[in-house]
């Protein structure tokens, strides 16, 4: 089993920036996020899921050379590939292995370094979506359309795979991680071909996983909607890497570190993560639990930020076009105040 699991300066448009890209990824909502930042040159910006730098490059652009970028990511292939890219950019960068949602502790570490001067950003970018380097790469897993071991693993480091989530869950807990993670009305019955299935001998790669899920699935159910396989492949990535609990922590201790007029720009491609980060944006704009027949607050909570985004912001046809990947995208965006 063990085996198995190892088996520019400023640029001004978005195209500048994917024509320079080696890591393989198209950003999405690039002009759209950057525009919503409201950079400052000397500011201190974080971009918690770095990826292939896309984001990152264009901030780097609108930053002078006190500007600081702080560049975070979970898979060490991302930061050697973004690392490379941002190489021609004078401001201050710093690469971190971590996660997004450790950022309290990424930005107090950096101070007592001295490589901040403080523990407050100017601004940050959160791009949930998993990138295009991974989803094509297929030693990694993620695909549903590449053969390839069961992984899924963001951070390589890690030891917890995708094999582990089929082959050692419950057929209860499996069908629960399906059902709530990739809201697929036959998680139940998926979980229970799974369990009938590993009963057999373990299953070890991503097209025998889609086998099964397809044969699960009932014909005519199969013939509608996007591939068969889409739900339970985000299901089991998002329990592979606890996509959701991290960001329920990272919205909020991201909103705790914006200096004042700082803003925090989410992106996020299912409604589960756009869920979690409406909720945090909009408890936090509006705190008060007061009674609403009460005429004034007494409860005494102050809102600490201000949703510039009511609704979400989504792709341009043109982009959806060209990148068919961004069509889920949501992005919202909050300022601190």
């Amino acid at each position: 089993m063990e085996e198995k699991k190892k088996e520019a300066k400023a640029l001004n448009t978005a195209e500048d920036i994917s024509e320079r890209a080696n890591f393989r990824h198209t950003t999405v909502l690039l002009e759209e996020t950057i525009k919503n930042l409201n950079i400052k040159p000397d500011g201190i910006y974080v971009d918690g899921t770095l990826g292939g730098g896309g984001h990152s490059a264009l901030i780097c652009g609108n930053l002078g050379e006190n500007g600081v970028l702080i560049g975070i990511d979970r898979d060490t292939d991302a930061l050697e590939a973004a690392e490379k890219r941002l190489d021609e950019y004078d401001c201050e960068k710093i690469f971190v292995h971590n996660n997004y949602s450790e950022i309290k502790e990424i930005l107090s570490e950096l101070k007592a370094e001295g490589r901040i001067d403080r523990d407050k950003i100017d601004g940050a970018v959160l791009d949930l979506g998993v990138s295009s380097f991974q989803l094509d790469s297929p030693e990694r897993g993620f695909s549903y359309m590449r053969e390839a071991p069961l992984d899924m693993r963001m951070d390589q480091e890690g030891s917890f795979t995708a094999y582990d989530v089929v082959n050692s869950y419950d057929e209860h807990d499996l069908g629960e991680v399906i059902k709530t993670y990739g809201e697929e009305a036959w998680a139940k019955r998926i979980a229970k071909f799974i369990v009938q299935k590993r009963q057999e001998a373990p299953i070890e790669t991503t097209t025998q996983l889609v086998d099964v899920i397809k044969a699960a699935i009932p014909a005519r159910s199969r013939r509608e909607g996007p591939h068969p396989a889409k739900r339970t492949f985000q299901a089991i990535r998002i329990e592979v890497n606890q996509e959701l609990s991290h960001l329920s922590k990272a919205v909020e201790d991201f909103c705790d570190v914006l200096e004042h007029n700082g803003r925090l720009c989410i992106i996020s491609f299912h409604s589960l993560e756009d869920r979690i980060v409406k909720n945090v944006f909009s408890k936090r704009a509006n705190p008060c639990t007061c009674p609403p027949e009460f005429p004034i607050c007494v409860c005494g909570k102050v809102a600490d930020v201000r949703k510039i985004s009511g609704k979400p912001i989504i792709p341009t046809k043109g982009e959806v076009d060209g990148n068919p990947r961004s069509r889920s995208a949501k992005l919202r965006v909050c300022e601190k105040i």
